[in-house]
């Protein structure tokens, strides 16, 4: 196997100061994307900080890029990495979707995660105390079982919303005899927000694609864990979390196992050193005044198509407001999240900009436009920043409550139609920006709303401030997501029972 990290598996046995390590140790497996290695990484962190354990990263060859490199090579000597040999998947059509390739990837890859897991029993003299798979990853649970791992998860990165609709999944499936973006009704779940049919998790949007049966197989198999170990936290979701918590939906002999949010899981990557700034897009920020700036970022693997990039600029150009905008080739020919597994721009951003907008905008000093990345904790924790619109991708939502910043929301793909309706008609942290003819002004309208704080946007602003002061509480010792995280792991430390899923 391909060692990911530079600590390799001797961090199994031993932790960094070189004592024999007695705690318990965890094996994760990251399916593709780094926003599913992140905060998967986050929780391997937190439990080696305040749990005294050691954890293993497993990813796919298929994501092995540098970035993802640079980024295990950056972790703690208590979490190692490793990556499983390629499966071939030259028999998935061009066009499968995402989900349908990771499923697949996962699936083909159990016979040699089986064999990583027995191997990890083993370097670790018993320790290996339980596995932990993110949300496609539920095959992976058979690997698990078959090399006798006693404690089996699954983490699930986003939220408690859509975590119910999952759930829910093999009874809606045959309940909803057409698609759900033809239902004449919101769909309506046990403490949810309603979400409209159009705005439902995209993959379930069309029952004929493969895509759609393997959300209802993982729905069906994330019974088979012990625990769901969500990234979301009570104050933001109190519906769901009241209801998931509640006996008749939990434990070991009901429809599904317990539920504990733990978060919020992000990656904050340390700040400046010594006052440096560490990349232009901060330096520039710098020289703002507070609160000032709107930034716009639609994730590491979210484009545009070019009339809606062109709307945009003119939007933002229109609204007065100082703006920061991480811009990547635009989707036409492809999808809105063609760059899921390669952020990098495939052509010249700025080409397809309106003509003159960088010098209208950037040379004046009113905005700065970076190609493709931006060091986005860092920009969203600086007193400049006022605003945040964004493609409700979970983390960046995640990131941006941590910091106090209102959103715009702007989804793209995957659940983010449905984080927007959660963030703007439920919790109130975001006004979304509506689809119109005249998107260009209704963007401007938007932006100013939430930044000048004027009409809905005062409630975004204040909204936005409780659930940043809840998301640290809940994390302090004590805390609510500090007990849930406690709890779980107690739960793998424990030697007796097991309950009838060992």
């Amino acid at each position: 196997m391909d060692n990911g990290g530079s600590n390799g598996s001797a961090t199994a046995s031993a932790c960094c100061n070189g004592k024999i390590n007695r705690g318990p140790h965890v094996a994760m497996l990251a399916t593709p994307g780094m926003g599913h290695l992140i905060p998967l990484a986050e929780l391997a962190k937190r439990l080696a900080s305040r749990h005294g354990a050691t954890a293993t990263l497993i990813t796919f060859a298929s994501t092995a890029s540098p970035t993802q490199r640079a980024f295990l090579a950056s972790l703690p000597p208590a979490v190692s990495s490793l990556s499983l040999p390629p499966v071939d998947l030259s028999d998935l059509p061009r066009a499968a979707a995402i989900e349908t390739r990771m499923s697949e990837e996962c699936a083909r890859s159990v016979p040699a995660l089986t064999a990583v897991l027995a191997g990890l029993r083993r370097s670790t003299a018993g320790r290996l105390a339980a596995f932990v798979a993110d949300l496609f990853g539920a095959d992976s649970l058979d690997a698990a079982r078959a090399a006798g791992v006693r404690r089996r998860c699954i983490f699930f990165p986003s939220n408690l919303h859509v975590l119910t609709l999952i759930l829910h999944l093999p009874d809606l499936d045959a309940a909803v005899p057409g698609a759900f973006r033809d239902m004449p009704e919101p769909l309506r779940l046990p403490g949810c927000v309603p979400v409209p049919g159009p705005d439902v998790l995209m993959p379930l949007q069309d029952k004929a694609d493969p895509c759609y049966r393997w959300m209802v197989h993982h729905g069906a198999k994330y019974r088979d864990a012990h625990a769901i170990l969500v990234n979301s936290f009570d104050a933001v979701e109190p519906g769901p979390a009241k209801v998931l918590r509640q006996p008749e939906s939990g434990g070991p002999s009901r429809r599904w196992p317990a539920v504990y949010p733990i978060g919020p899981l992000i990656h904050a990557d340390g700040g400046r050193k010594d006052g440096a700034s560490s990349s232009p897009c901060l330096e520039w920020l710098d020289r703002q005044p507070p609160r000032s700036v709107v930034f716009v970022s639609f994730g590491s693997g979210g484009a545009l198509p070019a009339e809606q990039m062109r709307e945009l600029a003119l939007g933002l150009e229109l609204s007065g407001q100082r703006f920061l905008w991480v811009v990547r080739s635009p989707s036409d020919g492809g999808a809105v999240n063609d760059n899921y597994y390669d952020a990098e721009s495939k052509r010249d951003p700025f080409a397809y900009l309106p003509e003159g907008f960088v010098d209208r905008t950037c040379a004046a000093g009113v905005g700065l436009v970076v190609p493709s990345w931006a060091p986005q904790t860092q920009v969203l924790a600086h007193a400049a920043t006022g605003a945040f619109l964004t493609h409700c991708g979970w983390n960046s939502v995640l990131e941006s409550l941590v910091y106090g910043v209102p959103m715009v929301a702007w989804p793209l793909y995957a659940e983010q139609r449905q984080n927007a309706v959660l963030l703007s008609d439920g919790v109130g942290a975001a006004l979304r920006v509506p689809e119109s003819s005249k998107r260009r002004e209704i963007i401007a309208d938007t932006v100013r709303e939430v930044m000048r704080g004027e009409g809905k946007g005062a409630a975004v602003r204040a909204k936005v401030a409780e659930l940043q002061k809840a998301a640290a509480e809940g994390l302090r010792d004590g805390g609510a997501a500090a007990a849930a995280l406690a709890e779980v792991v107690q739960g793998w430390t424990t030697t007796t029972g097991g309950g009838e899923k060992d």
